[in-house]
């Protein structure tokens, strides 16, 4: 008997509608099913409401700064709600867009949950509609990561779900995570006048990022009046009073943090209950579906992409699996996807964007290495625009020039990512960066300063 569909598709986030588009693009008979908003995640409730949410902020902070433009303002109201209500709009935009390219490539969209029932099926609840499929793609995503020790109740303990639709505002709050979630949710709650804490377990804020980028973000965060205590364990909590008491530890000596609120941003989980995995032997780890170079799982015919995966938890990596698998099922033969040079993007104040090996990295692994840099200050567009905090490192082979790495700090890095990543896929080395013109002035100029500075030739520093 034929399959209904050559593929189905459980999840609509970036990996899942993503995949589906181009499976339509292929001419494959494809349905997706998503148990809730198109987008997922990152769309509903995650990248692009807080990034409105932080445009917002970007605004406020100018009017805050205004005498610095020679600009006198009296009497303003920063209405948060409405700054919310503006992010939800944007939401709504985008999952209509999502909704019509589903169309445009004949992929039919079905609401519910899926779950596997057998080799090519799948049963959507709670219509119990049964579907077959030739191929299958999971796409659930994940959802925030807890632990026992802060238990999250979505009143006084909340997550990133609960935050990114919180219309009133908390007089202070403590942050549990000093990754690129809970910095940008530190951005945008003191711009509005919150008294914001963050709690990192680890010696640095964004500990995935090069030491340096750490350095040059928590002297910004701190000269702006946001505390942040590194090195720091949450060793319980108490939300019996009004407000919400956490029990930290630094260098053994324990602290009440006294706050209104606690937004645990600690990482994610893979969401993989209840999707029939254990009925055809489809190999997990600590919740994440195991997948090979072309994201197929060990059973054929059924492939994983996104969080799920437990890859690299980023949107637009989500988006790269879903084209990969998709064209792996039509036989057309995809390149690998190399993780390590995935671009990565936080959107704090200042920015950072990064990608490939951190300098100590790049040393670990025996590499020849050279540092090229350029400081945010002797650039002039980021001086005629008042943002000045900021670094650009380039992590080179000291042999050949080739792009190992690049961490940037400062206003709109990651909008300079581009260049990097595709000096990194041309086999591109410094020297091109160097020799390349760069229009005057932009904040582009600052990669070919710090592509000039590994070859002991910078111009302008």
């Amino acid at each position: 008997m034929t399959p209904d569909y050559d593929l189905v598709i459980l999840g609509a986030g970036p990996g899942g509608y993503v995949a589906a588009i181009r499976a339509g693009q292929l001419g494959m008979r494809t349905a997706i099913v998503e148990r809730e908003a198109l987008g997922g995640v990152c769309l509903n409730w995650g990248c692009i409401p807080s990034k409105s949410l932080l445009k917002n902020a970007e605004v406020l902070s100018y009017f805050q700064r205004a005498e610095e433009f020679g600009i006198h303002l009296e009497g303003y109201v920063a209405d948060y709600a409405l700054a919310v209500e503006r992010s939800r709009q944007v939401v709504d935009r985008n999952t209509r867009g999502v909704a019509y390219l589903l169309r445009k490539n004949h992929v039919e969209q079905i609401e519910g949950a899926g779950r596997l029932k057998g080799h090519g099926l799948v049963s959507v609840e709670p219509s119990g509609r049964q579907l077959t499929a030739k191929n299958i793609i999971i796409a659930t995503g994940a959802r925030p990561r807890s632990v026992p020790s802060i238990p999250v109740d979505g009143d006084k303990i909340i997550t990133s779900r609960e935050s990114i639709v919180l219309t009133q505002l908390p007089g202070s709050i403590a942050i549990v995570g000093g990754g690129a979630i809970g910095v940008e949710f530190a951005e945008i709650y003191h711009s509005y006048g919150v008294a914001v804490t963050v709690v990192e377990l680890l010696p640095r804020l964004v500990p995935n990022e090069d030491e340096e980028i750490s350095r040059v973000l928590e002297r910004a965060l701190t000269r702006r009046g946001i505390k942040a205590l590194t090195g720091t364990t949450v060793t319980g909590v108490d939300a019996s009073g009004t407000g919400v008491v956490l029990k930290v530890q630094k260098d053994g000596a324990g602290q009440d943090l006294a706050v209104d609120k606690v937004l645990v941003a600690i990482g994610v989980q893979p969401n993989t209950e209840e999707l029939g995995l254990e009925l055809l032997g489809v190999a997990t780890q600590r919740g994440y579906i195991q997948v090979d170079d072309n994201l197929q799982t060990n059973v054929p015919g059924i492939y994983a992409v996104g969080d799920v995966t437990g890859k690299l938890a980023l949107a637009h990596v989500a988006s790269a699996q879903g084209v990969t698998a998709v064209e792996h099922i039509a036989g057309l033969g995809p390149q690998p996807l190399d993780y390590q040079f995935m671009p990565r993007c936080t959107y704090c104040r200042p920015q950072i964007a990064s990608f490939g090996l951190t300098e100590a990295q790049a040393k670990e692994q025996g590499h020849d290495v050279k540092v090229g840099k350029f400081n945010v200050q002797a650039n002039g567009k980021a001086l005629a625009q008042g943002e000045t905090d900021g670094l650009v490192k380039l992590v080179v082979d000291g042999k050949y020039g080739e792009l190992l790495g690049g961490h940037l700090i400062g206003p709109e890095v990651t909008e300079l990512l581009g260049e990097l990543t595709m000096t990194r896929l041309l086999e591109g080395t410094t020297l091109e960066m160097g020799w390349a013109v760069h229009a005057h002035p932009t904040l582009s100029e600052m990669l070919k300063e710090a592509a000039l500075s590994a070859q002991g030739r910078a111009l302008h520093m």
